[in-house]
């Protein structure tokens, strides 16, 4: 049954988790490869990282959000030792949340192998007190938050991948839980159409702002959201793939506009910007793709991220279930090993729009539930950070600490 409660994970800020992860995360390029051995071999090990060198508020603000993310119980913080982002800042964070967590500077460590014993050592004693510290608890749809991300589109994205994920997402709010989608650099064109969607006059003025900001980014990098496998896939123009795009926001109001790793303030739909600021233009532009987008969802608290593709994709996410959603059955079936769910079956005529939106409900309830989605049983854990400036929320607020 769709409503029945399942199992989850208590954390002292009173979220729910339905994974009880621990994180490894990397302050700078230079630790990835003792961060990444650390994590090898252990099941319950997620390890993410920021490459760069230099300080960027928002990346930090990300990484604060993913190491207090609701699915994660514990972290080890892993720096080479000249870096601007310190990993002990990191860990005072966690620890100021009440998760467990551990750092340490490879130089100080004694090098690779050193750093790699230190860090597994780390794991064993985070591992015992997350096993003592955390809470099962009774959960429901009211307690989880699902975003949205589409890639890969071609025709029939916008004919049934996305109108079924907006379906399910009505069907989530309806049962009082949150729903997060992005790419407003895909919804070019809709201006009036978002703005129709807003709960008040506020958040029309919200997204009016976003979409100007999006608007003009797109015209300063020359850049719109139509790639050559769009073009394959069947799509013709900016307005065609905005609309499909736009499809995944389901039919109900719009709440308000959320910045990257800006938490949810209460149940219902919200639009994620994670266009850069326009006055940002360090290490010249940003190089936004699906990974990164699903990576901004996971920092705004969503447990379980959909991801639409009509062509079909081969990634993971780390910290969050990445549910692959296709409304190309030839798609699904020559893919089957790497895609959780055929929406197709609309467009074939084996289910309604309402059915096949069900169906994903009891999909995306049987993953809290603890089910693996095709990406967590291939050992998909793609992530991406980057820089980026936004008038993201304080580094507090971002955290939950």
């Amino acid at each position: 049954m769709p409503d029945q409660p399942w199992q989850g994970y208590l954390r002292p800020d009173g979220r729910k988790g339905i994974r009880n992860l621990i994180v490894v995360i990397y302050t700078v390029e230079c630790a990835s490869f003792v961060a990444h051995a650390i994590g090898q071999g252990e099941e319950d090990v997620h390890v993410i990282g920021f490459p760069g060198c230099y300080d960027n508020a928002y990346a930090v603000r990300q990484m604060l959000a993913l190491i207090t993310h609701p699915n994660v119980g514990a972290c080890l913080a892993v720096g080479l030792g000249c870096e601007y982002t310190q990993p002990a800042k990191l860990a005072d964070a966690a620890m100021a949340s009440g998760r467990p967590c551990d750092w340490f500077y490879i130089q100080d460590a004694g090098g690779t192998e050193a750093g790699i014993a230190k860090g597994k050592a780390a794991l064993r004693c985070l591992r015992e007190k997350l096993a003592t510290a955390t809470a099962r608890v009774s959960m429901s749809w009211n307690d989880l938050t699902v975003g949205a991300e589409c890639g890969g589109s071609d025709g029939t994205s916008g004919l049934a991948g996305n109108p079924v994920v907006g379906r399910f997402f009505d069907f989530l709010i309806d049962r009082g839980g949150s729903a997060v989608f992005e790419e407003i650099v895909e919804m070019i064109g809709l201006r009036n159409v978002l703005k129709a969607r807003a709960a008040n006059p506020q958040v029309a003025r919200q997204l009016e702002a976003a979409y100007t900001k999006a608007e003009e980014y797109c015209r300063a990098v020359r850049q719109y959201s139509v790639s050559p496998g769009n073009v394959a896939g069947g799509l013709t123009t900016i307005e065609e793939k905005s609309m499909g795009a736009f499809a995944k926001s389901g039919s109900r109001p719009i709440q308000g506009v959320l910045r990257v790793s800006e938490p949810v303030p209460h149940p219902g739909l919200w639009l994620l910007d994670s266009v850069p600021d326009s006055h940002f233009m360090q290490f010249g532009y940003t190089n936004p793709n699906d990974t990164e987008g699903i990576m901004d969802l996971i920092s705004t608290g969503a447990q379980i991220v959909l991801f639409v593709t009509g062509r079909g994709s081969v990634i993971g996410s780390p910290i969050a279930p990445l549910i692959k959603v296709t409304g190309n059955s030839r798609t699904f079936e020559r893919m089957r090993g790497d895609m959780d769910f055929n929406a197709g079956t609309m467009l074939d005529g084996r289910q309604t729009l309402d059915e096949a939106g069900m169906s994903l409900l009891n999909l995306v309830g049987e993953v809290a539930s603890g089910a693996l989605t095709r990406p967590e049983a291939l050992g998909h854990r793609e992530y991406f950070f980057m820089y980026k400036h936004q008038d993201t929320p304080s580094l507090a607020a971002g955290c939950h600490a």
